[in-house]
């Protein structure tokens, strides 16, 4: 007879994990505990070695759908002759870090639970079990129990009392279970706050005012969507206008994923990330032959953000509409979702009359989480609903609290504490007081989670960045990283790398150790250590942050590089007389024209080129009207070349412009990137590491992957911006 004890860190807690414990170890005639407690789980088991030993087998390969175990410590104790296996309740340490869980999409149970006309949660809207539902939107601390989060004010009823205590039930202490006799109560109403219908008679109103042709706003798990039919022309039209979006793309809904083939090209794997419990936004092909969907939700590009229903709510509004929904983020461009009616009522009065909420608060706000396929291989763009919080486990003998605060762009941060590095939910770029805001409550939260005070902050090098200035703000030891070097750590941790690797970070912006604006970086990296061993040539940006809108300019910039001013009239055409003399002017002299070798910026100057804008609305716009015209059957490539460590492009602009046809040169410039890669790769006989926004592009990547075996990118972390903090972490943690 052996006693034995577990103590476990992981995704443990609120995914019924301590139900699954208790049921293996009664099948294995085990005497005992396990408890819940704010820093993990406890298990303490009295029984036979071999019946122990096949306790442990299905402890780690019968996991729960959601369950991780990130560390397991074990010790053999004196017999305490326990008389039966109990669960405990919950105990509060003084130290907290037990993992808070991302929100995860119902599970196919809760699905057949809510279409059986017999079960007594038949079309009920917040049907969840331990295997789906909210976490991290209703969570305030640790541990996970009821009284912790939002689902507090609502008592449970004797039916759900029962499931609640039965550790032989699926929705043993399920935090945020209810039903329709004791759950939060949904109401439709007027923008004004009139009730107009509750329940599924709102559900059923909403639909109608849908199908009607209005644009509404319905609260989801982690903020309001809005929401219009995607096959109203004028209604998208009028979204559009309203909400001052003039072409960057909407996400589309699907009642599932049979009704996506119909309008999409989908490979399995896209399928299969699709329906995931993840349910995050899929960027795929459009099918041209078959797209009878209003163009105008993502115009002049050849992909489509797709999503399916992911809480019982949405899938009980899809079942009533005839076609699929635009269901976009609810808020003022670039400011973060909103998940209070007061919020909507004052800001989006102007765009919806009527909106369906609930009265059970959403605590933590997160946006819908996007990704692509890239062959049978996932690159993640934005890491939120679903995927965040995440956490990973890292062994350091580090000993301090440290928080990274991240880029200005996409920005997340991240926290390091006791061996672990969990990154937030994406909070988006910090350009305005409202998502600053966010920052900062984003920053509590965690901090109220894990009583997180930090000895340590990290942030980018950038002087003007919200997150570096908040973090200089701060009364304690600041460290900064450089923002390209963070791009690569973050991706050689992601797939624990440790030697010395090649980094290529490429994107539209970054504070270079020299002061000017990198982008189009090549470097050595150890996780210590790096050296910038190339880049692209480098031009003015005209005007400083207007260029970055106002993408003519770079095009403009690049020409006057050239010296040959008069073969560019086409471009000149473009500026007014009195603009151009300006612009000429402040080139010359160099004033408020920091010099930038961004390849994000290049693609912005070949679309100009190609005569298919000369402004851009949102970020990377230029990089997908480009990639919409790519033409594989194209070979060619224009000749960049690489001449003391420096990428040599400049002198290909006469030929783009002489091509004339934007196909060609779109086509060329693709394959160009993907040859100077070629180029500079062979001159090193080490591992590829990539990363940046640019490489968001799916055909690049695919032609640099189709031309490598040895290259890595991110696929659990956002390849732009959003991992930003994992890397700075990784670069002070390295060093211990």
């Amino acid at each position: 007879m052996l006693h034995v004890n577990y103590r476990l860190e992981g995704i443990i807690q609120g995914v019924g994990f301590r139900p699954f414990v208790y049921t293996i170890a009664l099948t294995h005639n085990l005497k005992g505990f396990v408890l819940n407690d704010s820093t993990g789980v406890e298990i303490s088991l009295e029984g036979e070695f071999d019946d122990i030993t096949s306790f442990e087998h299905d402890l780690y390969h019968k996991l729960p759908p959601l369950a991780r175990i990130d560390f397991c410590k074990k010790e053999e104790k004196e017999l305490a002759f326990f008389e039966e296996f109990k669960i405990i309740q919950s105990k509060n340490k003084t130290t907290k870090y037990s993992l808070v869980s991302p929100d995860f999409a119902m599970c196919e149970d809760c699905l057949a639970e809510m279409r059986d006309k017999k079960d007594r949660r038949y079309n009920y809207f917040f049907t969840n079990c331990t295997n789906c539902g909210p976490r991290y939107s209703i969570v305030k601390t640790v541990p996970y129990d009821r009284p912790n989060t939002s689902m507090k004010p609502f008592v449970m009823c004797e039916k759900c009392q029962d499931e609640y205590n039965n550790p032989r039930d699926r929705r043993y202490h399920a935090q945020p279970i209810s039903c329709p006799t004791c759950g939060p109560t949904l109401t439709l109403k007027n923008i004004k706050g009139k009730d107009l219908s509750y329940n599924n008679q709102a559900i059923a109103d909403l639909a109608k005012l849908i199908e009607e042709g209005h644009i509404v706003a319905m609260k989801g798990m982690g903020g309001f969507h809005l929401i219009c039919d995607a096959s109203n022309e004028t209604t998208i039209q009028t979204l559009r206008a309203k909400k001052n979006r003039p072409s960057k793309p909407f996400a589309v809904m699907f009642k599932d994923i049979k009704e996506i083939g119909k309008v999409c090209l989908l490979s399995d794997t896209e399928k299969q990330k699709i329906n995931s419990n993840e349910r995050p936004i899929v960027l795929v092909k459009k099918d041209t032959k078959k797209f009878n969907l209003s163009t105008l939700i993502a115009p002049r590009i050849d992909r489509l953000g797709v999503f399916l229903p992911y809480t019982p709510l949405h899938v009980l509004l899809l079942d009533v509409l005839k076609n699929p929904i635009i269901a976009t983020s609810a808020n003022h461009s670039g400011e973060p979702i909103i998940t209070h009616e007061a919020d909507l009522q004052k800001k989006l009065g102007f765009i919806i009359e009527y909106y369906l909420d609930y009265n059970r608060e959403i605590v933590n706000a997160s946006d819908d989480s996007v990704v692509q396929v890239i062959g049978d291989k996932e690159l993640m763009m934005r890491a939120s609903r679903g995927i965040t919080p995440h956490s990973i486990r890292f062994v350091s003998t580090c000993d301090k609290k440290v928080l990274a605060v991240g880029a200005h762009q996409k920005n997340s941060i991240a926290i390091y504490m006791n061996n672990q590095i969990i990154l937030s939910p994406y909070i988006g770029d910090l350009d305005n007081v409202a998502t600053v805001d966010f920052f900062k409550r984003t920053l509590e939260t965690f901090k109220n989670f894990y009583d997180f005070e930090p000895d340590i902050i990290l942030g980018d090098k950038h002087p003007l960045y919200e997150s570096t200035k908040w973090a200089k703000s701060q009364a304690k030891p600041f460290y900064q990283v450089q923002h390209h070097y963070a791009h690569i750590l973050a991706c050689m941790f992601e797939h624990n790398l440790d030697e010395e690797v090649l980094g290529i970070a490429w994107d539209g912006t970054g504070y270079g150790d020299d002061g000017t604006i990198w982008g189009g970086e090549f470097f050595t990296c150890k996780k210590t250590s790096y050296e910038r061993v190339g880049h692209f040539e480098t031009f003015a940006l005209l005007g400083g942050d207007a260029s970055i809108k106002d993408i003519k300019r770079i095009a403009l910039s690049m020409i006057l590089d050239t010296k040959e001013e008069e073969i560019y009239a086409n471009i000149y055409n473009q500026f007014s007389k009195s603009e151009l003399k300006l612009l000429k002017q402040i080139h010359a002299k160099n004033i408020n024209s920091p010099q930038c070798s961004a390849v994000g910026r290049l693609f912005d100057a070949v679309a100009v080129i190609c005569g298919i804008c000369d402004k851009v609305s949102y970020d990377g716009e230029s990089g997908l009207l480009l990639e919409s015209l790519y033409d594989e059957k194209i070979t060619e490539y224009y000749d960049f070349f690489l001449e003391d460590g420096v990428v040599r492009y400049k002198h290909t602009i006469k030929e783009m412009l002489k091509d004339k046809e934007p196909t060609l040169i779109a086509s060329k410039f693709i394959n160009a990137l993907v040859n100077i890669i070629d180029i500079f790769t062979k001159q090193y006989d080490l591992k590829i590491v990539i990363s940046g926004g640019v490489f968001q592009n799916r055909t690049l990547l695919e032609n640099i992957i189709a031309k490598h075996s040895n290259i890595y990118f991110q696929e659990k972390f956002s390849i732009n911006d959003g991992s930003i903090a994992i890397g700075q972490l990784i670069s002070f943690l390295s060093k211990y």
